[in-house]
């Protein structure tokens, strides 16, 4: 049945990883002021809580705030998909032809005619699945950034330049990360657009032919040490007295910086001030160049950089990048530099229409680059990840309220990864271990920014109250700090297999040496523990190499259950696991069918790794939690309310569809959160 709308425009402000404890926390404190004038004018929770799906992973429960559908009904199980037959690997999943549920901006675009723009949704979002013209789509890929997954041109560069190194080096990179640690995913195909049409995606993203094997076998091999690990290129100058310049300024020092794969050079000035103090950075293509390419002031950073750089096809392509300068010294003795990705520019590959990509780029500026850093580094995150979210968030937020003065879009689903990164690079490191050695209280600090960024973030929409916008603030998940480490039991990126070895469900074939390898002993392997929740056993009949007769697939799952509640940790002693359920049991949570594991696992507070692994109501080290947050304001919401009831991830696309007086999405399982809307129902 259709409604009259309560209001003609929605904004949903999404913000993945955003959680109700640390809100609480920094609005108690004063803090967050932007977030406590939302609650003031509209409806929520006291303790701001919406109930979150599992698992607590980013592209299922995106889809879930969407569809209104639980994951096991719309399919998007975890991060990765299910390689249906294949136990050693996974599929890409960020794909919203995997997805068996109604969208609900498909509804507002086709059914109710409203200009619907779906922005960096990473849930079932791309490619659009509607013709309509009413419905405009940005990215979706991936979650980092908008293009992240196709418009890098050149990965980052470490410069060190000092007065003492006697000739130019170039370090190629020899790090990797393994797909889909932390959310990292890269190099996806292009998707294109031909004669407004947008095509299929290619090989790598094509539903199911995406691959990914990713089996760990060790701690040395957790998303938590894979991700230490950073992605760059360094390079070694001699810093030495300016020579040949055209116009260099009096006791200037050059050194050379070096791009692409050793392909490109820029020219560097180190140059004093009127103290003689070295305090300059400028950057030219060419000695012979009167303008540089970017100038930084002290220990600083300049974003957007525009410059062209040589691709692997040997292509020149306008880019832009972020350039940091982590320290210099006043006796112009060393300087040493961060150059952030190159993107393409040009990039309109995941823009639909595609002009939208040039209308963004007039209006806002080029797409920032995300931050790329090792977390454990303290100076990094204070000087790079950190600014450069402030940069990249208030960016978005001229993207987004662009179109809403201008009147572009109706409704808007919008989703900022800051929070969520940060999560995956530091979150941690709000616990002190000794093996890290790391300070504890500096990394709650750095939480406590990235929340007051996200609040000047939420700050630029609030405007929009008192212009007929209601504005949804939410998120799909919270985030853990762990405690207890060493456990691999259960990552979103792949398939872990030390307590299913331990337990003696899985075997590893041993190579010539007799070391382990990471491939598995089929024919002594009964179960596997797949992406962050899922346990698989290896059926005859229905894998690839099956051994377990399906006649003892009960007695198996009641075993594994059981072995999974009386694990231990070494270290500590305590339970590992908090729950585990059959498949068809896990109806109770909203994951279960084909695209869930044989038994679904969710580990104990304490051990959850980031999210992914744990339930939404979980809470971890340094008053970190799983919850997700919702709060709601403007036409339709009643003002400085509280609610007692359940919000559920469920509920908050019928909550849309009521408030703009559309039908709810075909397999919606929520319910509108009525007693919040100023009409009663």
């Amino acid at each position: 049945m259709k409604r009259k709308a309560l209001t003609e425009k929605i904004i949903v402000v999404g913000v993945d990883g955003f959680e109700p404890r640390l809100a609480k926390k920094f609005l108690t404190q004063g803090k967050m002021p932007y977030l406590q004038q939302f609650i003031d004018r509209g409806a929520c929770r006291d303790d701001l809580v919406l109930l979150g799906g599992v698992p607590t992973v980013t592209p299922s429960l995106w889809t879930t705030l969407s569809t209104g559908a639980y994951p096991g009904t719309h399919g998007i199980t975890c991060f990765f998909g299910h390689n249906h037959g294949h136990l050693d690997s996974v599929v890409y999943n960020l794909d919203s032809r995997r997805c068996k549920a109604e969208p609900l901006w498909n509804i507002f675009a086709e059914e109710a005619g409203r200009k619907t723009l779906v922005w960096h949704w990473p849930g079932s979002s791309w490619p659009p699945t509607s013709e309509s013209p009413n419905l405009h789509v940005v990215d979706g890929t991936q979650p980092q950034t908008v293009n992240t997954g196709v418009a890098r041109v050149d990965i980052s560069k470490i410069v060190i330049a000092a007065d003492n190194y006697d000739k130019l080096e170039f370090m190629p990179n020899t790090s990797t990360i393994s797909p889909g640690a932390g959310c990292i995913i890269e190099d996806v195909d292009n998707l294109l657009e031909d004669d407004g049409e947008v095509s299929y995606l290619r090989a790598a993203i094509t539903s199911g032919s995406k691959i990914i094997k990713n089996i760990i076998t060790c701690e040395e091999e957790n998303e938590i040490n894979v991700l230490a690990k950073m992605i760059a290129d360094t390079v070694k100058s001699p810093l030495k007295d300016a020579a040949g310049w055209a116009d260099a300024p009096a006791g200037a020092k050059e050194f050379t910086i070096v791009l692409g794969g050793n392909t490109e050079r820029r020219y560097a000035l180190l140059s004093p001030n009127a103290e003689g103090v070295y305090d300059e950075v400028a950057v030219y293509k060419s000695k012979r160049d009167p303008r540089p390419l970017v100038t930084i002031k002290g220990e600083s950073s300049a974003f957007d950089v525009a410059d062209t750089i040589t691709n692997d096809q040997g292509e020149k392509i306008l880019c832009n990048r972020n350039y940091h300068v982590l320290t210099l010294k006043p006796d112009g003795s060393q300087v040493m530099m961060l150059i952030g990705l190159a993107l393409d520019i040009n990039c309109a590959d995941l823009f639909h229409p595609r002009a939208l990509h040039k209308e963004v780029i007039d209006q806002a500026g080029y797409i920032p680059a995300r931050p790329v850093v090792n977390g454990a580094n303290e100076a990094l995150v204070d000087k790079v990840f950190i600014p450069t979210w402030d940069h990249y968030s208030q960016w978005q937020a001229d993207c987004l309220t662009y179109f809403m003065k201008n009147g572009k879009y109706d409704v808007i689903f919008s989703h900022l990864h800051n929070v969520d990164n940060a999560g995956h690079l530091f979150w941690h490191f709000a616990k002190h271990q000794d093996m890290w050695g790391n300070n504890e209280e500096r990394y709650k600090e750095f939480i406590e920014r990235i929340y007051i960024q996200t609040d000047n973030y939420l700050g630029r929409f609030l405007p929009f109250l008192a212009e007929g916008w209601t504005v949804i603030i939410t998120s799909d998940h919270g985030l853990s700090c762990q405690e207890y480490h060493g456990v691999e039991l259960g990552e979103a990126g792949g398939i872990t297999t030390p307590v299913m070895e331990e337990l003696g469900y899985v075997t590893l074939l041993k190579d010539d040496a007799g070391n382990k390898t990471h491939e598995f002993d089929w024919t002594r392997t009964k179960a596997v523990a797949s992406r962050g929740n899922h346990i698989y056993l290896n059926l005859i009949g229905r894998d690839e190499h099956g051994i377990v007769d399906p006649k003892d697939k009960y007695d198996l799952e009641t075993q594994i259950i059981s072995d999974l509640y009386q694990y231990r940790d070494r270290k500590s002693g305590k339970r590992v696991v908090a729950l585990a359920l059959r498949n068809k049991d896990a109806v109770l949570l909203g994951l279960n069918g084909p695209e869930c594991g044989d038994i679904v696992f969710f580990k104990e507070e304490g051990f959850n790794v980031i999210h992914a692994d744990s339930l939404s109501t979980q809470n971890g080290y340094a008053d970190t939690s799983l919850s997700p947050i919702f709060v709601a304001a403007g036409p339709g919401i009643k003002q400085g309310f509280k609610t007692e009831r359940v919000i559920r991830q469920v509920d908050i696309a019928p909550t849309m569809a009521m408030l703009g007086g559309v039908r709810l999405p075909a397999q919606s399982e929520g319910s509108p959160v009525h007693q919040i809307l100023t009409e009663e129902i």
